[in-house]
């Protein structure tokens, strides 16, 4: 099973930028591991997808995303990125990479903490 290794969360201020990263244990993007994303979990609240990108390009994001939110990749070297702009408070969760494989299982990284306060 593939692991993922989540980096780049920390504490940011209102319209500020992060930029989260993952990292897996193989590369992505192939036959063997074709879904990647990110989901985030806040406090007292369910995990929700944030973005997911197929193989083959199909890009999904959440609504309220609204565009300041870019998903890249780097797929040889396993890394997938998350570009964040114009950060709300309500961004404040944890980040979890997330990977679909050939099965259909899905994986999750351990998260990273981002924090978006003044």
């Amino acid at each position: 099973q593939v692991q993922l290794t989540e980096s780049g969360g920390g504490l940011v201020q209102p319209g500020g930028s992060l930029k989260l990263s993952c990292v897996a244990s193989e590369n992505i993007f192939t036959s063997r591991l074709p879904v990647m994303g990110w989901y985030r979990q806040a406090p007292g609240k369910e995990r929700e997808l944030v973005t997911t990108r197929s193989r083959y390009g199909t890009t999904k994001y959440a609504d309220f995303v609204k565009g300041r939110f870019t998903i890249t990749s780097a797929p040889m070297k396993g890394a997938l990125y998350l570009q964040m702009n114009s950060l709300e408070p309500e961004d404040t969760a944890v980040y979890f990479c997330y990977a679909k494989n050939y099965a259909g299982t899905d994986t999750w990284g351990p998260g990273t903490q981002v924090t978006v306060s003044s």
